[in-house]
């Protein structure tokens, strides 16, 4: 597993206390004063995690900090790894303060093994039904991959047992107002993308949505947009949401801008499918991605591209 992959998965929120008698409506009316201002732009976590980190500062110890300095890029929202309710408690009052929304929410969950599914979808909507009330509307899980320790992939039984429990969750969340949307890595590419193509062919459309992460599928595919564009023609019409993230020549660029993937085209047929996704920015950094500015530059930077590229989605 890479050190990015450990990071990721393993990174919860170190997030301040707050009053329990904190009013979810208070955040709904906040944010009401940017509707129909601009193109909503949401920012994933993790890129905050990775850019405080590569400074030496802690995004999850100084959250206050951090989620001024992410409204301060232009940012309107986040989207968090949930762990637990009162995770969300917590952090609710700081997404007020900061006037930010929280529309999505990124939750792991582990459906491929029939004794811990029932255990991780209990965890998943109790999550989920906490965030609704601070107005969450799309849960982003990437059912956990098993790539590392000595076996590459899941098995067909695996895979139909994930895929069934996938379109329960799915359910599950559709009873309470709220959407699922499937999201992978470059695991979930592997082997013909038996993996990504069951969870999308296996389940239905009404239940399981797609949370496309253009960059995931590139590099999972070799770096190909070839592979990227088929899967945008095959499930296009399933995308509620889209994961933001660019490179140049193979390795994640600093903010996101041109490069190997041709967002402007992606863009342009999300469009002519009449599919209005959440965008998330995601831009991260890596081994060989430059140091040239600051984390806040670089998210600045990040979001003025993104809102040209996706500017019909806020007209």
């Amino acid at each position: 597993m890479s050190e990015r992959r450990l990071t990721r998965r393993g990174f919860i929120g170190d997030v301040c206390a707050a009053g329990a008698a904190w009013m979810a409506g208070g955040l709904l009316r906040a944010s009401e004063a940017k509707k129909g201002a601009r193109l909503h732009l949401a920012s994933n976590q993790y890129s905050w995690f990775v850019y405080f980190q590569r400074e030496g500062r802690d995004f999850g110890g100084s959250l206050d900090e951090g989620l001024g300095e992410l409204a301060s890029s232009g940012m309107d929202g986040l989207e968090p790894l949930g762990s637990s309710p009162e995770q969300v408690d917590q952090l609710a009052p700081l997404l007020e303060k900061h006037r930010l929304e929280m529309r999505s929410l990124y939750v792991n969950s582990t459906l491929h093994e029939k004794e811990k599914l029932e255990e991780s979808m209990e965890s998943v909507l109790a999550i989920a039904e906490r965030a609704k009330r601070i107005g969450t509307r799309i849960i982003v899980t990437n059912p956990s991959p098993i790539r590392w320790g000595g076996q590459e992939g899941k098995t067909d039984e695996q895979l139909e047992v994930q895929g069934r429990a996938l379109e329960r969750l799915g359910k599950e969340l559709a009873s309470r107002g709220l959407t699922l949307a499937y999201h992978n890595h470059d695991s979930e590419m592997l082997f013909s993308a038996r993996e990504f193509h069951h969870m999308m062919a296996g389940t239905d459309p009404r239940y399981v949505t797609l949370c496309l992460d253009a960059h995931w599928i590139y590099r999972g595919s070799g770096n190909s947009q070839v592979a990227l564009f088929d899967i945008v023609k095959l499930y296009g019409s399933r995308i509620s949401e889209l994961h933001l993230r660019q490179s140049k020549s193979g390795v994640w660029s600093e903010t996101f801008c041109e490069g190997d993937i041709d967002y402007a085209r992606l863009s342009r047929e999300v469009q002519k499918m009449g599919v209005k996704p959440h965008l998330v920015m995601e831009q991260a950094v890596e081994q060989g991605t430059p140091k040239t500015m600051g984390t806040l530059e670089a998210h600045r930077r990040a979001g003025e591209h993104a809102r040209r590229v996706f500017a019909w989605l806020g007209a």
